[in-house]
């Protein structure tokens, strides 16, 4: 009894001494963590104290010189000359022209302890995040303190490559450096002077200047409450643009004014009352010398300023030196063109023009004119709109191109000009002269610019062959969103054609249009720019093509600008008037679109010519001398290009072609193709075929189809069409928009046949409706 109490005894002790051994291990386990813990915080602090010196030790240099400075974006053509800055001059001012009120009215909504820490405020970074989650914006929210922002604006970019833990260590480091260096007023000062402040204005004083024509001492309360909301989105808050945002922000301004008793609560009420456009300017002083300079330029500067954009830059506060392609001598040539009778006969002010200048070496676009009489900056740009149609520049690249690309078609293939319907309807376009002529050379159908070859072409591609052409030759057109007047017009920009066309001249490479070879940032980062060109077509496809747009030259009415100094080789385009079309009172034949895209091996030049508004009285192009404006613009400016020694060579033939001789003629086959079942002319799969006999001169327009048609670039160039058939090579297609009922798109209806008027078909982007509605009508010369 006594043995078993003591055992029980015995295991009861165990049971209790049992948790003092597992509390030791606990707090065991615990001293460990804690120093674990600690251990790991301090080597965590060393190495983020190792990896901030690291960052900071290559840290740009900030000069008092760059401080002071701009943070205005230049842009440099390409030999280094500037040509464009943002903005206007800036006013600086002095430290003692700041009254205090306005600087307040900064401190209190930017960085309401600025004058209490020493660059880089924890607190702040820690009141940012609370500002975040309870949407609170007085003084508290970004963790970048006045003097970190004022270094941004001097050393580092807006580019979302720049926003890493390395730019931010940097740009702490170089805040805490210059808090030494510099009393905080002086800091204010130079944020100020700096800070971008909507519609071309930097700094303060400027913008007290051009917003309420007044001195900074001069300035209302609200009125600086106003200026200090600005830099934390000058467009956002734009009194002009967007005066309720505006409001917004002054209000919000005076808010924290209050909060931080810089005036009383009263105060901000009174203030609160009055409109954000009092005292507000409504015109604005402007340098007509400076604007002048600036539109030689100016539809170069807004495809280069939208190129910066999708890099990521903000141009009114990067500060950026931005080397362009721009050949300034060849822009100011093609300013003089579209600007003055020396080279072309306008036919009005109001007439205007789209015209682009690509390397087809390279991609570089070196220059670029997007209007004339230009009477603001920076407004439409029509060598850029993707709004009009293309006319018969569209036959190479959505019909003959991907013919020879996919198909192997000889540059003989037998095309038909005989009555045609588009699947599933009972819709028949027509060319311009509602004759039909017969069996021809894909080559003698490009060249005369027949509609209804081109249309049996690409029904013979198919959508998804055209669509994926395009789409290598940069150019996004969906299949469905092609149609059967797909063939012979799409809407596509002058930029565009150039980019594309130059794939002919360089043997098959498209690179994209490229504005920018270099980028300097403020920190000294030079980022380089070069088009990586990718495979659009095959060399066969390239030479072919190229080959039979030289019979365009020769061949055609733009014989006019044929000329024996270099080879080039390029492709009308003339878009008409919809029968009946509301609004246009125009003649038979006119025209509100006209087009010509050519190349040679050093430049690639596509010109619009056309109104704004071309259903307004007047605004048509007339049948003759007015169509003809868009192929002398490019001829006085390849012209020029070529007059200074660029390669002017003609193409030379590559081995994945084979030359034959049809009739004398020289014709070209691809290599590998099944040329022995192929339907040609006068070749060895040639074909009879049934003639519609609609016209009485058919039998000898068809005989004009195996007459020779290629001529040697040397031919002398005639000035004008010498002969009505020269005439016939318009196509114009008459139409009315139709449904297509076999692919669900819009297409158009032939017009009355006893019509002498030319007509063209609908616009591929035209909305279906009934056959009674008017049609585009489109024609290419």
């Amino acid at each position: 009894m006594t043995e078993e109490m003591s055992r029980v005894q015995r295991n009861a002790q165990t049971s209790r001494k049992q948790p003092k051994k597992n509390s030791s291990k606990a707090k065991r386990y615990a001293k460990y963590t804690i120093l674990t813990l600690a251990t790991l915080g301090v080597v965590g602090a060393l190495g983020g104290a190792g990896v901030f010196a690291y960052y900071a030790s290559s840290a740009p240099k900030i000069t008092n010189s760059a401080l002071v400075g701009t943070s205005q974006t230049q842009l440099l053509d390409a030999d280094g000359n500037v040509f464009y800055t943002t903005g206007s001059k800036r006013e600086m001012a002095k430290q003692s022209e700041i009254p205090k009120e306005m600087r307040m009215a900064v401190v209190s909504i930017e960085d309401r302890r600025f004058y209490k820490h020493h660059g880089v405020d924890p607190r702040r970074i820690l009141g940012a995040a609370f500002a975040n989650f309870t949407g609170s914006s007085l003084g508290l929210q970004g963790g970048s303190t006045l003097t970190q922002q004022l270094i941004k604006l001097t050393a580092f970019s807006t580019a979302a490559s720049d926003q890493t833990i390395k730019r931010k260590a940097q740009e702490a480091w170089l805040a805490l450096k210059l808090e030494k260096e510099y009393s905080k007023n002086q800091i204010l000062t130079l944020y100020m002077n700096k800070v971008y402040m909507g519609n071309g204005v930097y700094g303060m004083k400027t913008a007290a200047e051009y917003y309420f024509g007044k001195d900074l001492k001069n300035l209302s309360t609200p009125q600086m409450a106003l200026l200090a909301g600005l830099p934390q989105s000058p467009s956002g808050y734009d009194p002009y643009v967007n005066p309720k945002g505006a409001k917004a922000r002054r209000d919000e301004v005076l808010e924290a004014m209050a909060q931080n008793n810089v005036i009383t609560q009263a105060q901000a009420k009174k203030y609160m009352a009055l409109p954000v456009t009092d005292g507000l300017m409504t015109t604005h002083p402007s340098s007509s010398t400076q604007d002048e300079e600036a539109k030689v330029d100016d539809a170069y500067i807004m495809s280069t300023l939208a190129e910066i954009k999708k890099l990521g830059y903000d141009v009114n506060k990067d500060g950026l030196t931005v080397q362009t392609n721009l050949n300034q001598k060849v822009q100011d040539r093609a300013y003089a063109i579209g600007n003055t009778a020396d080279y072309v006969n306008w036919k009005d002010d109001d007439m205007q023009v789209g015209m682009t200048v690509t390397d087809p070496n390279n991609g570089k676009v070196i220059a670029q004119l997007g209007g004339r009489n230009l009477k603001t900056l920076q407004g439409i740009n029509h060598a850029t709109n993707t709004v009009r149609s293309s006319g018969s520049n569209a036959k190479p690249i959505v019909d003959y191109g991907p013919a020879v690309e996919n198909l192997g078609w000889s540059t003989n293939h037998l095309v038909l000009d005989t009555p045609y319907t588009y699947p599933g309807t009972n819709i028949q376009p027509n060319d311009w002269d509602h004759k039909f002529m017969g069996s021809m050379t894909m080559r003698y159908a490009l060249a005369q610019s027949r509609n209804l070859p081109a249309i049996r072409t690409l029904q013979e591609v198919g959508y998804t062959k055209s669509s994926e052409f395009l789409k290598k030759l940069g150019i996004d057109y969906p299949a469905d969103k092609l149609v059967g007047s797909s063939a012979i017009g799409i809407d596509v920009s002058s930029e565009q054609l150039a980019a594309a066309y130059a794939a002919f001249a360089n043997g098959g490479t498209y690179y994209k249009p490229q504005y920018i070879s270099k980028i300097t940032e403020q920190s000294g980062v030079v980022k380089d720019y070069k088009a990586d060109g990718s495979t659009a077509m095959k060399s066969s496809t390239a030479f072919m093509l190229t080959n039979m747009m030289k019979s365009v030259i020769t061949d055609s009415y733009a014989k006019m600008i044929n000329t024996n100094a270099y080879s080039q080789a390029g492709k009308t385009g003339v878009v008409g008037y919809a029968d009946g079309a509301d609004g246009a009172d125009v003649p038979d034949g006119a025209a509100h679109d006209t087009w010509f895209t050519g190349f040679t091996k050093s430049a690639s030049i596509s010109v619009w010519t056309g109104y704004d508004q071309p259903d307004e009285p007047g605004h048509y192009l007339a049948e003759g001398e007015e169509q003809y404006v868009a192929l002398h613009a490019y001829k006085a400016l390849m012209d020029y290009v070529m007059s200074g020694g660029d390669d002017g060579s003609d193409w030379t033939m590559p081995d994945t072609v084979r030359q034959v001789t049809v009739n004398g003629i020289k014709e070209y086959q691809v290599v590998g193709a099944d040329v022995a079942n192929e339907k040609t002319i006068g070749g060895t799969g040639a074909v009879s075929t049934t003639r519609t006999p609609t016209v009485q001169r058919e039998q000898q327009t068809v005989q004009q189809s195996v007459a020779p048609v290629e001529s040697s670039t040397e031919q002398p160039a005639s000035e004008t069409p010498t002969s009505s058939s020269e005439s016939s090579a318009e196509e114009r297609s008459t139409s009315s928009s139709q449904v297509e009922s076999s692919a669900s798109h819009s297409e158009s209806q032939p017009a009355s046949s006893s019509s002498n008027a030319p007509s063209s078909s609908a616009s591929s982007t035209q909305p279906a409706s009934s056959s009674s509605a008017p049609a585009t009508r489109e024609s290419s010369r």
